[in-house]
């Protein structure tokens, strides 16, 4: 058998066309065509000169470098001036400090009534409330300090120095001692639900004195606003604490 394959002359016709016009595109021969291209000294078509994509091209590409690099700084001067020319006055820095403390004190607190056996729903759910929103308060009262260019953290061994009475941290307004932490962590049940409601209504009772006094005396518009918020929150947190329990 015959395993040539069978091949119409028009398809012949067809490849010879196809090969004419390949002939023609490269200027006659095709052995010297690839030569010719771009070559204009040896006679070429300046038709034929390459034509580099928009992106390869030495003057944009030295364009888009110097656009990116006026980005940068651009960003860069943005970010580092975001939090210059902050001016901060000792009752802004001290009540962020001491405040962070006092919020501390609260979240932890809330975190081990939480952990406490048949406590009361509707007081869990404060509790929850109370690590969550004093929780993001805490971070904004750092990213403030160091806006400011403070330490994030009361060094010292006293506070409230901002409101005029510097004292022992441990007799900051509101702050349960150690002894009544642990009694707390050893609790259940309805004893639990009353020692919780006991510490956290005082510790928010402090809270409002240091931050209604920020809220009347601090120079930055933003300390204001957050200490009176803190005002108001945890004046509707009482009351709804010792709704929870009446």
């Amino acid at each position: 058998m015959n395993s040539r394959p069978i091949v119409d002359r028009d398809d012949v016709d067809d490849v010879d066309d196809a090969r004419g016009i390949g002939h023609e595109l490269h200027g006659g021969d095709a052995g010297g065509g690839a030569g010719d291209i771009g070559d204009e000294g040896d006679g070429g078509d300046p038709d034929d000169t390459i034509v580099l994509p928009w992106w390869q091209h030495p003057f944009n590409i030295a364009l888009i470098a110097v656009t990116a690099a006026l980005l940068a700084g651009m960003i860069g001067w943005m970010i580092g001036d975001s939090g210059a020319g902050r001016d901060a006055d000792p009752v802004d820095v001290g009540f962020l400090q001491d405040m962070r403390v006092h919020h501390e004190q609260a979240v932890g607190m809330s975190f081990m009534y939480l952990a406490l056996d048949d406590t009361q729903p509707g007081l869990r759910a404060v509790a929850r409330s109370i690590a969550f929103g004093q929780g993001i308060e805490i971070g904004r009262m750092v990213q403030l300090l160091r806006d400011f260019g403070q330490s994030e953290a009361n060094e010292g061994e006293t506070v409230m120095a901002w409101m005029g009475h510097a004292v022992p941290i441990d007799e900051m307004p509101g702050l349960a001692s150690d002894a009544e932490l642990d009694e707390l962590g050893t609790t259940s049940g309805t004893q639990a639900d009353e020692l919780f409601v006991e510490l956290m209504v005082r510790h928010h009772e402090g809270g409002i004195e240091m931050a209604t006094f920020a809220a009347a005396n601090a120079s930055d518009g933003e300390v204001r606003a957050m200490a009176a918020a803190i005002v108001d929150s945890q004046n509707d947190e009482i009351t709804e604490i010792e709704r929870l329990v009446d």
